[in-house]
């Protein structure tokens, strides 16, 4: 077995290394980067992403960036481009090709392809005398000092920079096109994030369940409403609205003071900034509000500003809405 100090001293290397190469890359972000970025804002076609080996996996991973955040994109994996996937290839369609060594036979194949089709293409390697960089009408140099494998072999380093490229050249599209977190919450409708982007107040609420008690009523039911409606608060109403809220904290505080507690009314028990929420804000942004004022409720009020339920800390958690 494996000394773990050497276990440690191995990963901790290797995020040294990636993330100085990462850093490097900043020498790249030049008016030839620009160029590119504009190009591929210009472009009336689709970003064609193409690759081989661990290229083709980094390929996949930029094109789902670009197509989640307003860039039209495909992947097309080199290899299978000769066996009849260049039809993807449209005329206006822009080529990024990632290579590490540039070199390889499918790369000038390519070439002759586009240069046919009349096709841009965009070069990334980390060799500056490739062949792909002779071909490429646009090129980056995502120069490496070494590869995180002992080996040297396995990529590693030059995989992570080329990734981070990529999403370089994706953020800058989408900082260009004006991408917004609703343009970006169409495309991401399902899961944790769907929920974080389209999740409204008004799909958490029980509108059978609004735990209200008048100014004037007393103890036994104030507790009897915070009990039977389970959201651990209650409004306290006077001429049909709000003046204040009681929470099951508000009642404990209460019963510690030892006073006469079936004498109190709810007007003597109650906050009077009571923390109410929209029913159609989006729910992250009440778990946001509860945060800020350290509470687990919220009142919600519907578009006339009538009281219509309580949205609680745990509903949110059910939905999976309980990280930032």
């Amino acid at each position: 077995m494996a000394n773990p100090t050497d276990i440690k001293n191995i990963a901790l290397e290797t995020l040294a290394l990636e993330s100085d190469s990462i850093k490097s890359l900043s020498k790249v972000i030049d008016d030839n980067f620009v160029k590119i970025v504009e190009t591929l804002y210009k472009s009336e076609g689709k970003i064609i992403l193409t690759g081989t080996g661990k290229s083709a996996i980094i390929c996949m991973k930029i094109s789902a960036t670009l197509n989640s955040t307003g860039t039209k994109s495909n992947f097309l994996h080199l290899s299978d481009a000769f066996h009849g996937d260049l039809g993807v290839i449209d005329r206006n369609d822009i080529i990024i090709c990632l290579s590490k060594s540039g070199e390889s036979e499918e790369i000038k194949k390519l070439s002759d392809y586009l240069k046919l089709n009349k096709n841009i293409l965009i070069g990334i390697s980390c060799n500056d005398n490739s062949l792909l960089k002779d071909i490429s009408d646009m090129f980056i140099l995502t120069e490496i000092e070494k590869e995180a494998c002992h080996n040297n072999l396995a990529p590693t380093t030059s995989s992570s920079c080329h990734l981070a490229i990529g999403d370089a050249i994706a953020m800058s599209l989408q900082y260009i096109k004006g991408f917004t977190p609703d343009d970006f919450s169409n495309f991401h409708p399902s899961g944790n994030l769907g929920k974080k982007l389209n999740l409204k107040v008004g799909d958490l609420i029980d509108k059978k369940r609004v735990p209200t008690v008048r100014i004037e009523s007393n103890i036994e039911e104030v507790i009897t409403e915070i009990s039977t409606k389970m959201y651990g608060v209650t409004a306290v109403i006077s001429n049909d609205k709000i003046i204040g809220v009681i929470t099951d904290g508000d009642i404990r505080r209460v019963l510690q003071k030892k006073v006469d507690i079936y004498n109190l009314k709810a007007s003597d028990i109650m906050s009077n900034k009571p923390k109410f929420i929209g029913i159609n804000s989006l729910a992250i942004d009440s778990l946001r509000l509860m945060k800020k004022n350290k509470i687990s409720q919220l009142l919600v009020l519907d578009e006339a500003e009538k009281y219509v339920g309580v949205v609680h800390f745990l509903d949110l958690i059910k939905e999976g809405i309980d990280n930032e």
